[in-house]
Formats: C-alpha cells, sequence, structure tokens
C-alpha cells in the first residue's frame, strides 16, 4: 500500500503545484499590497494591521481600478510593516500627481530595473507588478520617482 501511495505522489504532487500556480502567488507576480487594485482604503493590505503600517492607508481612485498604498515621509517607511511587502518588490515614497502627501509606490528606478536584470523599465513594470502597469513619473514635482502604476 505504501509502494502504490509513493508512485502516486509524484503525479499528486505536480497537480497541487499546478493549482497552486494557477492561484497565483506572492512572489514577483503581482503586488500583493502597495499597487494592489481597491475602490476603498479597506480594500487595501488585508490581513496586516493598519495601525502596524507607517502612515495613513489610501486607495488611489484617480488610477485606473484604484491603487492601494500608505502615506510616507520616506522610502524606509514602505514594508516597513511585518507582512507588507512579500514579495520584495522595490519602493519609493514620492508625492502623486502635484499632490501634498508622500505615498509607497511599486519601484520602476533605474537602478531597480538593472537589479532585476531588465533594461525596458514597463517590461519591468508588467514581468514584476502587473500586465496592466507601465512605468511612468510619479508627477511629484522635484520629489519626482519613477514609479509602476496602471
Amino acid at each position: 500500500m505504501i509502494q502504490t501511495l509513493l508512485t502516486k505522489l509524484p503525479a499528486s504532487l505536480a497537480l497541487v503545484c499546478l493549482l497552486a500556480s494557477a492561484c497565483g502567488s506572492t512572489d514577483d507576480k503581482g503586488p500583493t499590497n502597495t499597487g494592489q487594485a481597491c475602490q476603498v482604503p479597506a480594500d487595501c493590505y488585508p490581513g496586516i494591521d493598519h495601525a502596524s503600517l507607517l502612515g495613513e492607508v489610501e486607495c488611489l481612485t484617480r488610477v485606473p481600478d484604484g491603487y492601494c498604498t500608505h502615506h510616507c515621509t520616506q522610502d524606509l517607511d514602505c514594508c516597513a510593516a511585518a507582512g507588507e511587502c512579500p514579495n520584495g518588490f522595490p519602493q519609493v515614497c514620492s508625492p502623486f500627481e502635484s499632490g501634498d502627501e508622500m505615498s509607497c509606490f511599486l519601484s520602476c528606478e533605474a537602478a531597480d530595473v538593472a537589479n532585476a536584470g531588465f533594461t525596458d523599465s514597463t517590461a519591468f513594470c508588467q514581468a514584476k507588478a502587473n500586465a496592466a502597469f507601465s512605468c511612468r513619473s510619479s508627477g511629484g514635482g522635484s520629489k519626482n520617482r519613477k514609479v509602476c502604476v496602471p
């Protein structure tokens, strides 16, 4: 009986792996927190106590399908809470479209793109963040950064 089970294990294991990959993952297949689609802030950072984040949670509704983020004062504020950035995607703190508030965004700055082995920043955003994202200016004036957004 054990021998029968062992001969069936590889096929079962392959099926589990196939099903797991079909459901997505928390690696670099897409944003799991910052950059996630949203309608209201409560949609953002599921399973994470919003009080543990180093800034107020925001759903940027002027971005197509919404964009989860939180306020920050420096890059280190992004990914500071446990579980906030499970895929390790680099983030930057920047104002958005010349707003006053600084928020966390998925980065597509030259060093981050090169460190990931890419030469094209939009290809990097589409491969690492979301197929609908592109790399563009945050529009933050003198604090402008390059970010992946829809």
